[in-house]
């Protein structure tokens, strides 16, 4: 079970970074993108190639990051200047022509049968007791870290239903907030508990969630400086109306592909802690279910906010986790049918939360142009 929610906590980490990518870039920008897993692939493919190559590890997921980088921009001079849906329809083309060519082409990408044998962050470091306790410590300020995230956006859901464009105060409309809040509390300490279960009696996984879990606070912290800026209150301003920015001076498509570069490098670095989490990369790995998962995540957990977003994936995937154990127990589908009720029900919890709460559990409805 410890080894199972390890696996689970890198889950979380991995998914974490790259749905604050798509966030940054849909959430922030505006920029609607179904196959925001190109951006993973390649810079999965990228790290373990040149690490394989004798490349140090971490300028080998550097350069994948910078891959995928180069990858928003092809894609960004080409379609940024088309309609929204335009920009959709050929990302998620990008996304299915990459894992196509990584699934024919045999000499790079091993085709099918994957690239399996590659080096791997920690492997073999044998920690002694002192170092063990210093990678608790860590964890733990990294849990504190979370919980005050999760605090801080909880305290601004407060803060916006108290009076809102003259309404009276309806307390009624925190209380699905607050559950959410506490269900997130709740998720985060078992995952910091189990954590330090594993950190103790250590293995390779263990190393990689707190190397993981590191990198998830280094970005987040460093986009809600970014999203915070006034480079961030441009991004929110094309969001919501271009010809806004454009008609006060501001070069709308630069922003745009800034944004969707810098959204397309935090999934690549997401790739690479998804193939060391894997320990092995095939082309069935990117699919566009991925995609479809990460933008589960951002709307369920609010979009244009990180906090919210982190939110989320934590839900996302202790709901996948729940249903994977305990649908079975209960005997009342088939094996064959548990994976589509899974997805079902996915379904059916996001058309209550567009119709109870569209702005996401803590997102801020004024804010987006959906609640408007």
């Amino acid at each position: 079970m410890v080894g199972y929610l390890v696996f689970l906590t890198i889950s979380v980490g991995l998914f974490a970074l790259f749905a604050l990518g798509l966030n940054l870039q849909w959430g922030y920008t505006g920029l609607i993108n179904f196959g925001h897993v190109a951006f993973m692939t390649v810079g999965a493919y990228a790290t373990v190639l040149l690490s394989a190559l004798g490349v140090p590890l971490i300028i080998a997921v550097l350069a994948g990051a910078a891959i995928s980088s180069l990858l928003g921009l092809l894609i960004g001079i080409s379609t940024l200047r088309l309609r929204e849906d335009y920009l959709a329809i050929v990302t998620i083309g990008v996304s299915e022509l990459l894992r196509l060519i990584a699934l024919n082409e045999e000499w790079l990408t091993k085709g099918a049968f994957g690239i399996q044998r590659y080096p791997l962050p920690l492997d073999g470091f044998d920690p002694s007791l002192w170092q063990k306790y210093l990678a608790i410590a860590i964890l733990t300020l990294l849990a504190i870290f979370a919980v005050a995230q999760l605090w801080q956006g909880l305290r601004k859901q407060r803060q916006e239903g108290k009076e809102i464009q003259g309404k009276s105060y309806q307390p009624t409309k925190l209380i699905g907030s607050i559950v959410w809040g506490i269900i997130g509390l709740a998720l985060i300490l078992t995952l910091y508990i189990n954590g330090c279960i594993a950190l103790l009696d250590y293995n390779y996984k263990a190393g990689l969630m707190l190397l993981v879990l590191l990198t998830v606070a280094v970005v987040y912290w460093g986009l809600q400086l970014l999203v915070h800026s006034p480079w961030g209150r441009v991004l929110k301003a094309i969001r919501e109306d271009e010809e806004i920015p454009r008609a006060l001076g501001k070069n709308v498509f630069w922003y745009k592909l800034q944004a969707f570069m810098l959204g397309g490098a935090i999934a690549g670095i997401a790739g690479a802690f998804y193939a060391w989490q894997l320990t092995t990369v095939y082309p069935s790995n990117f699919e566009p279910l991925v995609t479809f998962n990460a933008w589960t995540m951002v709307v369920l957990g609010g979009a244009g906010n990180n906090a919210g977003t982190l939110l989320g994936v934590v839900i996302f995937w202790a709901y996948d986790a729940l249903t994977r154990f305990y649908l079975p127990k209960l005997g009342l589908l088939s094996s064959a049918d548990l994976g589509a009720f899974r997805i079902m029900v996915i379904g059916l919890i996001l058309m209550i939360l567009m119709v109870w709460r569209p702005q996401g559990i803590l997102g801020k409805k004024e804010e987006l142009t959906l609640g408007k």
